[in-house]
């Protein structure tokens, strides 16, 4: 059995920063591909940033320059730094991970339960 649970959310003003992170938790041998998704009221989800075992990361056009995504492997931790926060990025953020079970086994896709971020203007 494993968990995502994602912690960090709340309320900010515009212009304001926080940090969400994400703990993977259970029957883990490895995690490779983590990413957080965020999803508005009335809209469907949306990747915002993905972090690679490598260390490789891509964010989304509105993110880019804003956001920053890390992992700490040692902890199987995922965050994610929000600066410059605007109203546009209240929504519900979810983390995802790939994980392996063991060393023989084909990785899974796992989901978080959400965090509420609400931005003020």
């Amino acid at each position: 059995q494993v968990q995502l649970v994602e912690s960090g959310g709340g309320l900010v003003q515009g212009g304001g920063s926080l940090r969400l992170s994400c703990a993977a938790s259970g029957n883990i041998f490895s995690v490779e591909y983590m990413a957080w998704y965020r999803q508005a009221q009335g809209k469907q989800r949306e990747l915002v940033a993905s972090i690679t075992g490598s260390d490789s990361t891509s964010y989304t056009a509105s993110a880019k320059g804003r956001f920053t995504i890390s992992r700490d492997n040692a902890k199987n931790t995922l965050f994610l730094q929000m600066n410059s926060l605007k109203p546009e990025d209240t929504a519900v953020y979810y983390c995802n991970a790939n994980l392996r079970h063991s060393r023989l086994q084909p990785s899974r896709n796992y989901w978080g339960q959400g965090t509420q971020v609400t931005v003020s203007s």
